[in-house]
């Protein structure tokens, strides 16, 4: 390390504009350096190259073993200052302070992997391992052949530490040339591999965070009951005998209960069950007996607190005439300044607490004196009811019944009020109901007018086509059968000339029309074409033919129109994109020219 430092400051001239002395000497001094020049002179002729940053602490070097490249955290509100870094085989420059700090994308989940670009052309894995396996343990390097590569780390905080190096120039060796050098620009690169291992991660901690709630869950849910037996005959004398102990109540109703909800009551263990239940409501005896006992106990307890009060007051009361006694002329000055002082408060506090313990005797006595009217107030009859529950029961089962019986009877008055509402508004809503119904009636019929007329107007028009069509047809047929007669007529013409003149046959075979199905095909055509006097297209023509005959094809067609000039003739329509050849017959021209 001392003899790449030296061989890269001392010997080789760098070409690097130096923006600020004192930073530059900064860092080299923190690097345990001795702080030199762009031109390697000395920047501090009194460095001691035998201390570093503090005294009695060796030079740092950054290639030291268990040291790595990247400083600990610098916090937010002071400048980081970069340093220059030397490698084995290269020498890493930190960019401008000025700068802004280089832009990176934003962190994927679990991101292990980097992207380093601006490698020098000559760089190898080699370099680039001994640059960045200083930030930590690399797992793989992929290299591309355009002075890129991708750098995946063992753990997620190694690539904040090759993060540090974004904006160092490097440079091989000694060289100065352009393959040789290189801007680095390090920055998050998102790896399916990382992305895995994060959601497995992710996966896992929420299997523990289920865990520990269910965990907590259980531990925080109240125990729950013990099960309760099946019913049997054996089980069914023993929850009776507990019915009859008061300890063991409280138990035996819960079984009880349990069974009547399962649905154990049938008609052989309806009679166990009302035994059963019968002793539950002879318990209602012991409870209110016990209740009896517990308000009496109240009652002397409360007399006993009384009497006890009363005394209490009565000794208060005696206290506070001894002060007051004292306090006299006879007796009070014969005491000191500090002796007056104490007794008069002593017989302040007195009074406070006989005043606080006669208001609550007098609380008492306020309240006994209420429940007193209260029980004047009381019928003797309610007394009855109340020693007597079942009586009161029933008062109440009648009671209710009564008030069903009513409520019926309301209801039913209310339906009948209601029948006779309905059947009066329908008289009424009977003339409005009519009304509405002509109404839409009349609609209904304006609405059939108006589509028989539209039928109406279809039907003539229909009519008028098929009066057109007939007329065609009719034209199609004269022409035919005009056609015909030509077709025979020439040829006896032509039977006779073959004998007298040679020259004849000769005009015959040169002639245009050399079939019998060409000259059907030349009059078909001519009348279609006379129908349609601005023309047709060739393939508006065929298809009308191959109505007749599915055999014909366009070629054929066209071949024959153009042999025969003087019958038909091509002309373009159109303008630009629309135009389009078309055929018309102009037979009747040449015979009126002639």
């Amino acid at each position: 390390a001392d003899g790449s430092r030296n061989l890269s400051l001392d010997s080789i001239p760098m070409g690097l504009p130096m923006s600020d002395p004192t930073a530059w000497a900064t860092a080299m001094n923190n690097l345990g350096m001795a702080p030199m020049g762009m031109t390697g002179q000395p920047l501090l002729p009194d460095f001691d190259p035998a201390l570093g940053m503090m005294t009695g602490i060796p030079p740092i070097n950054p290639m030291m073993p268990g040291l790595g490249i990247v400083p600990p955290p610098i916090p937010p509100d002071m400048p980081a200052v970069k340093e220059i870094i030397h490698c084995k085989s290269c020498t890493l420059f930190p960019p401008n302070p000025h700068l802004p700090p280089p832009a990176t994308r934003e962190r994927p989940p679990g991101c292990k992997t980097v992207f380093v670009g601006g490698l020098p052309e000559n760089g190898t894995e080699q370099i680039i391992m001994e640059v960045f396996e200083q930030c930590g343990e690399v797992i793989a390097i992929r290299k591309s052949k355009k002075n890129f590569c991708h750098i995946r780390f063992a753990e997620e905080f190694m690539v904040d530490k090759a993060l540090y190096l974004s904006g160092y120039r490097i440079r091989l060796g000694s060289s100065t040339d352009k393959k040789d050098t290189g801007r680095l620009h390090v920055d998050f690169a998102q790896a399916r591999d990382d992305l895995y291992e994060w959601e497995c991660k992710q996966r896992m901690l929420a299997r523990e965070e289920r865990h520990r709630r269910r965990l907590e869950e259980e531990r925080f849910r109240p125990p729950s009951p013990p099960p309760v037996v099946h019913y049997s005959d054996h089980e069914c004398s023993i929850v009776a005998e507990k019915l009859k102990d008061d300890k063991k109540f409280s138990e035996a109703v819960q079984t009880l209960l349990t069974w009547i909800e399962r649905g154990e009551v049938n008609r052989r263990t309806a009679n166990n069950f009302y035994s059963m239940i019968q002793s539950a409501n002879s318990h209602i005896r012991r409870l209110v007996n016990e209740k009896a006992t517990h308000e009496k106990e109240m009652e002397e307890a409360k007399e006993k607190f009384k009497i006890a009060l009363s005394g209490i007051l009565v000794q208060f009361e005696q206290i506070v005439a001894v002060y007051h006694s004292a306090s006299k002329q006879k007796a009070w000055d014969h005491f000191t300044k500090a002796q007056r002082k104490n007794i008069s408060v002593w017989c302040k506090q007195a009074e406070e607490i006989r005043n606080i313990h006669n208001d609550e005797l007098m609380g008492i006595r306020r309240e006994e004196e209420m429940e007193m009217s209260d029980e004047e107030i009381e019928d003797p009859a309610e007394m009855k009811e109340t020693e007597e529950s079942a009586l009161v029961s029933q008062v109440e089962a009648l009671k209710e019944e009564n008030d069903s019986l009513r409520w019926q009877l309301d209801a039913y008055r209310n339906e009948v009020e209601l029948l006779k509402q309905e059947q009066g508004k329908a008289s009424r809503d009977e003339d409005t109901t009519k009304e509405q119904q002509l109404k839409l009636l009349q609609q209904a019929l304006q609405g059939m007018q108006q589509h028989l007329l539209k039928v109406q107007d279809e039907y003539k028009k229909r009519e008028a086509e098929l009066e057109k069509v007939r007329e065609d047809k009719l034209k199609i047929e004269t022409l035919l059968e005009n056609l015909k007669e030509q077709e025979s007529s020439t040829s006896r013409i032509c039977a006779c000339s073959q004998e007298k003149e040679c020259p004849a046959e000769k005009t015959l075979s040169n002639s245009p029309v050399k079939s019998e199905r060409e000259a059907l095909l030349v009059g078909i055509i001519s009348t279609f074409l006379h129908v349609h006097p601005f023309g047709a297209s060739i393939e508006y023509i065929c298809s009308y033919l191959q109505r007749l005959d599915s055999k014909i094809c366009t070629t054929e067609v066209e071949v024959l129109m153009t042999r025969l000039q003087h019958t038909f003739k091509q002309e373009l329509s159109g303008v630009g994109a629309s135009l389009e050849k078309r055929w018309k017959f102009c037979g009747f021209d040449e015979l009126k020219m002639t």
